[in-house]
């Protein structure tokens, strides 16, 4: 019953978008109506507001990081194992794919991915987001960064801890954040991705 009531609240966590949340506060067009039209750090970042943008990846990121890691630091005294940890991560990642406060329409999922993985393992975290600074750097395409880290966590999971079951979380938010992206991976090929940091002609102020 307590695996049931994380997993439910982890999920409710996932569900505020913070995408949507600070494009409020900062006076933003709704990141849904513009650019990619997909409500994560990338997208307001085209409104050309770098506060909103920031704002969205930490707060994004966090709701992430702070799911897992109230599973991990309190979740043994009420009997919440490593299986429940990873249907917590699973929740958590899902929560912000499909929002239940915002009509189940959600981000990608690449800064609340990192926040559970920097709430499963700090280590793991940074190899993963070092991997995705190292391609952004190099190529300046969010997505591609994205799906090249996405590939690699499940690898530097399984290289820290081996085969269990948060690995499976971590391989299915992978196997998630490739699907999410499929849209991104036909621009790429197609030469009509958008770099990180141009703007759209839609992302306004109100």
């Amino acid at each position: 019953m307590n695996t049931l009531i994380a997993t439910i609240a982890a999920y409710l966590i996932g569900s505020i978008s913070f995408a949507v949340v600070m494009s409020r506060v900062f006076g933003l067009s709704d990141p849904r109506t513009y650019g990619s039209k997909n409500p994560g750090a990338t997208n307001v970042l085209r409104s050309g507001n770098k506060k909103a943008a920031i704002a969205t990846l930490i707060g994004d990121g966090f709701k992430g990081w702070l799911a897992v890691w109230l599973a991990i630091k309190y979740g043994p005294q009420y009997g919440i194992d490593d299986a429940g940890v990873a249907l917590v991560a699973i929740a958590v990642f899902l929560g912000h794919l499909w929002p239940v406060f915002f009509r189940f329409v959600g981000g990608k999922g690449v800064a609340t991915a990192l926040g559970v993985l920097l709430g499963i393992n700090v280590w793991l975290g940074l190899a993963t987001l070092a991997t995705w600074l190292i391609v952004a750097y190099a190529f300046r395409y969010s997505s591609l960064a994205a799906l090249v880290a996405s590939v690699f966590a499940p690898f530097y999971y399984g290289l820290l801890f081996g085969a269990d079951e948060i690995l499976f979380a971590v391989a299915a938010m992978s196997a998630l954040l490739l699907y999410r992206h499929s849209g991104n991976i036909a621009n790429l090929m197609a030469g009509k991705e958008s770099k990180i940091g141009s703007k759209s002609a839609g992302a306004k102020k109100k």
